[in-house]
């Protein structure tokens, strides 16, 4: 009998312990986290700024409102070009933006935007998410605490906007030409003067002749930056970027003191909002281009082969320079390269193959 009432004591005491336990973790407040991103892109900017926001709502309904994140377009609250410092610093949590705007900091990471006549969207995501991309590219950004994301990606771009004709690699000596990353030390090889500018810049410089000639995205962000209103002549492919990755940023410290479920919403947010955007400029992209030829009178224009030839082999020299005299920047250079080389050969009897049957 006293064995029996020991053990209803006992019974009771743990039933009592495990109420007010459970009680308790009922009562405690849930963990709640108010962050900042900050971007390059203009306010409102379809697709890039409101992709920003649409991943900021997202992380907001699938953590129930524990989790919000304020975004700020340039200016608001940083300059565009400032973005990689302040989330390095801490200032802010995140940023999203280009990689290749880093350039200056950090050369290597231009790899992880696009680089020229190199990968596509499709073989840049493979190389990333499945091709060891991602660990290098955060193995590059752990000095700078940051941890990078894939985060948007705008498709083949359009190969720039020019207010004179392109007969030959002689026309592009002495322009002055918005082009960041890779393509503008390209373009410098053939004598074109690069220069860097935020996004909401641009039609500003090329209408009071700034700048002479300005890539950008491609024709529905171009038209409604204006740019035909400023230069007539719109040149294509955009082999400078073929494929440019976006980046979504993470200040380390913020990344490691989030729960491990609020990690993979981010981890999800980022991939969903990496396809919708491009997406979205391979839907609204050839309706642009038709308003801007039947409406505006824009000449859309193929680079002439022995432009694109030389820039090719200017390309070449570019990347072995560079390579030289940065290790990091070689390693990575080494790793792309075999990616690349490996996809394009299955690209030749996959995507490639495909495209010559719809010519048939």
């Amino acid at each position: 009998m006293k064995r029996r009432d020991f053990l209803k004591t006992a019974a009771g005491g743990a039933l009592a312990a495990a109420t007010v336990a459970s009680t308790s973790a009922l009562a405690a407040p849930k963990q709640r986290f108010n962050w900042k991103m900050v971007t390059t892109w203009p306010p409102n900017m379809p697709i890039l700024q409101l992709g920003a926001e649409r991943f900021a709502k997202d992380i907001e309904k699938m953590s129930d409102r524990r989790f919000r994140i304020q975004v700020y377009a340039a200016g608001e609250l940083i300059p565009a070009m400032q973005t990689f410092d302040a989330v390095s610093q801490g200032t802010v949590e995140m940023g999203h933006g280009a990689a290749y705007y880093w350039a200056g900091k950090v050369p290597a990471a231009q790899f992880f935007t696009a680089v020229p006549f190199g990968m596509n969207a499709q073989g840049m995501n493979a190389w990333l998410s499945s091709g060891g991309g991602l660990k290098l590219w955060r193995d590059l950004y752990k000095p700078y605490n940051l941890v990078p994301f894939a985060m948007g990606n705008t498709g083949v771009q359009m190969g720039g906007w020019f207010r004179k004709r392109i007969n030959s690699v002689s026309d592009l000596k002495g322009l002055k030409m918005r082009i960041p990353g890779l393509g503008g030390k390209v373009m410098a090889q053939a004598g074109v003067n690069p220069v860097l500018l935020a996004g909401g810049e641009i039609y500003t410089a090329l209408e009071r002749g700034t700048i002479d000639a300005t890539e950008w995205i491609g024709p529905y962000h171009d038209l409604r930056l204006g740019l035909h209103r400023a230069a007539k002549f719109y040149y294509y492919p955009g082999w400078h970027e073929p494929g440019p990755t976006l980046e979504l940023s993470i200040n380390s410290k913020a990344w490691a003191s989030l729960p491990g479920k609020y990690q993979v919403m981010i981890e999800t947010a980022a991939a969903a909002a990496n396809s919708w955007m491009l997406s979205e400029f391979e839907a609204r992209n050839l309706e642009a281009l038709h308003e801007l030829k039947t409406k505006h009178k824009v000449k859309v224009l193929a680079f002439p082969d022995d432009v694109l030839k030389t820039l090719k082999k200017f390309t070449h020299k570019t990347l072995e320079a560079e390579a030289a005299k940065d290790a990091k920047f070689k390693k990575i250079y080494q790793a792309y390269n075999t990616f690349r080389d490996n996809n394009d050969a299955w690209g030749d009897i996959s995507e490639a193959a495909h495209a010559r049957t719809l010519k048939l």
